[in-house]
């Protein structure tokens, strides 16, 4: 009998939760410097996980926590675009 298949499980920059990976929303900065959202979280790049919630989007940019994950200045126009492209999965 195969062992049990193991479950991803990634941590939210926001409320530091854990969760399976499936269920969260991943932000990836690729080698060019481009942050986006990565529905399929195949995309290559750093990336960074958050909760698939409203709460944890509007902390994301209350408290600039893109700038400590990528270690980067990340402009208020991504955060903007970041939350616009999250609605319009919802």
């Amino acid at each position: 009998m195969p062992a049990p298949r193991k479950i991803p499980m990634r941590q939210c920059i926001a409320c530091r939760e854990e969760k399976p990976k499936r269920e969260m929303l991943r932000v990836v900065k690729n080698a060019a410097g481009e942050i986006s959202l990565d529905f399929s979280g195949k995309l290559p790049g750093r990336g960074a996980y958050l909760c698939n919630s409203e709460a944890c989007v509007k902390r994301l940019r209350k408290q600039r926590l893109l700038n400590r994950a990528f270690s980067c200045e990340v402009s208020e126009e991504i955060y903007t675009r970041i939350e616009e492209e999250f609605r319009a999965e919802k």
